[in-house]
């Protein structure tokens, strides 16, 4: 058994590694992860270090006090004085990032949603809360009450916990999300070409007349598949890890900042990464297998590809949290393990019954491929 098990390893193997497509859906989607996460960190740079000139200048529907005008200046708003329609049209086009109207002391600022307009409304939201404080202490002052003491009764300040940041966390979080979809795509192609592609050139039947039990055909197959997954997924996180050094020293957004994953996170990585690569092999094959076509089998694996990241993508941003139900939950698991462990909350337990449940859905699957491989209808 062993000596039929490991020569329809080799053989697979052997097909694998000389397929120019195989080879390139093992070894080239990986380099994708550094694309990724390096054009993310340039893009959040980008927006953390806009310049304010980009987003100042601020229409008013009314004729600002010496005050209001100095508090601007201060805060470097361009002030444009105008009546609503024409501010209205400068809006439209592009003179100016956000117009300001006024009812009594009703103050309504006029924007839309586009990113210059969004940084101009914080901009004006933060000099607004200014100019009412100015107005608060001026009262105060003038009816013989103390302003310090009314407008400061508590003071509120930040204290860092950790050296993290929202830029960090979210650029590893995505990079082990697009490790796990490598892993898929990584997945299809070869448990496509070993199942239905055999099928359509018909050397499957001439395997099946070997002296060799359906079992080591299937584990060989199974083994092939699972390995090129391991494959890229290693790939895959050893370029992530060398993206965050690449990142830590070439954006300032992380200066003063260990974005690098920790031994522990690495190990637990490296582990979702064998789990889910037996997992993600046996599911490819039981589907590929119950085509009777390439292009089929292909057709029937693309969702995978959109399961495998949108259930952990979203769940990290709606901030999911994990529990013993969802540890269990298939794709979603690995995600919520890997976040986890990432932000420095290891809990055995949902460890454990991720690591459980998914050795349930792999014997699970490779029982339903036993049986396809028992069954004439399936096979021809």
């Amino acid at each position: 058994m062993k000596n039929n098990l490991l020569n329809i390893l080799k053989k697979e193997l052997r097909e694998m590694f000389r397929d120019k497509k195989s080879l390139s859906m093992m070894l080239i989607i990986p380099i994708f992860i550094p694309l990724i996460m390096l054009g993310m960190s340039a893009l959040f740079e980008s927006q953390s270090e806009k310049d304010i000139e980009e987003y100042n200048k601020i229409g008013f529907t009314y004729e600002l006090t010496d005050a209001e005008k100095d508090l601007a200046q201060k805060m470097d708003i361009e002030i444009v004085e105008d009546d609503e329609k024409e501010l209205k049209e400068k809006y439209k086009a592009g003179e100016i990032n956000l117009y300001v109207t006024k009812d009594e002391n009703i103050y309504t600022l006029n924007v839309d949603s586009s990113d210059n307009s969004v940084y101009a409304k914080n901009l004006a939201e933060q000099y607004f809360n200014s100019y009412k404080s100015m107005l608060q202490q001026s009262y105060l002052t003038q009816n013989g009450v103390n302003a310090d003491e009314v407008l400061n009764i508590i003071t509120v300040q930040e204290k860092a916990i950790e050296k993290d940041n929202y830029f960090a966390d979210f650029i590893k979080n995505y990079a082990f999300l697009f490790v796990i979809m490598a892993i898929t795509v990584s997945a299809t192609y070869p448990a496509t070409d070993t199942t239905a592609g055999e099928k359509e050139r018909g050397t499957l039947e001439t395997l099946l007349t070997f002296p060799i039990k359906s079992r080591d055909i299937i584990l060989g197959k199974f083994l092939s598949v699972t390995l090129s997954s391991i494959i890229t997924g290693v790939i895959s996180f050893i370029l992530a890890i060398v993206s965050l050094i690449i990142a830590q020293n070439s954006f300032s957004i992380y200066d003063g900042l260990d974005i690098m994953f920790t031994p522990t996170t690495i190990f637990i990585s490296f582990l979702i990464i064998v789990i889910y690569s037996f997992f993600i092999s046996g599911l490819c094959i039981s589907i590929a297998g119950s085509c009777k076509t390439f292009k089929e089998a292909q057709s029937a694996l693309t969702p995978l590809t959109f399961v495998s990241l949108f259930p952990g993508m979203i769940a990290f941003m709606i901030s999911v949290k994990t529990s013993a139900l969802l540890s269990i939950v298939p794709f979603l698991n690995y995600s919520l393990i890997f976040t986890d462990v990432n932000a420095g909350n290891i809990n055995l337990l949902n460890i454990i019954l991720m690591i459980f449940s998914s050795f349930v859905y792999i014997a699970i699957v490779l029982y339903y491929i036993i049986k396809q491989y028992k069954s004439e209808k399936v096979l021809f």
